[in-house]
């Protein structure tokens, strides 16, 4: 794992509220020279702390009016199968294993009732799951693709 300094902390928070930004104005913004940017942007995408950059969609104006978040309960030894083949629906934008009560969580966006309705029956009833709850989100109070990195002090 890469040892991360204040100036590689600074980098990647600048990064995250503006992944367009320029080297320029990263240089300008942080006080270090355009060559140094480089090299630490670099050095961070070849160590793997930075993975890609992304454009961020507003869900509603992409026609998504629902987020889901339902827990499921997965058959003994089927849990990898049951996990890509819910991964692979476009619905779904995360999937992960978790302790406790629930093998599974799921995130997915739906269109409406009667798109959650066909999630529900389709994809949290596939073969492997032997139960589920949903919850519907009601209001996002925040949601962040990553938390900022936190500072050495």
């Amino acid at each position: 794992m890469m040892e991360l300094d204040d100036t590689d902390r600074k980098l990647i928070a600048a990064l995250l509220e503006d992944a367009r930004i320029s080297q320029r104005a990263l240089s300008r913004k942080l006080g270090i020279a355009q060559g140094t940017v480089l090299n630490r942007i670099r050095r961070m995408e070849e160590a793997g702390i930075i993975k890609g950059y992304s454009v961020i969609l507003d869900p509603a104006q992409m026609g998504w009016s629902m987020t889901i978040m339902a827990g499921l309960r997965i058959v003994k030894g089927r849990m990898i199968d049951v996990q890509k083949k819910i991964a692979a629906d476009p619905r779904v934008f995360a999937v992960y294993d978790v302790t406790g009560e629930w093998d599974s969580m799921v995130l997915a966006r739906v269109k409406n009732r009667e798109d959650l309705d066909n999630l529900t029956k389709t994809v949290f009833t596939l073969e492997g799951v032997s139960r589920s709850f949903t919850h519907v989100v009601l209001n996002t109070v925040k949601e962040e693709s990553m938390p900022k990195p936190p500072s050495t002090d």
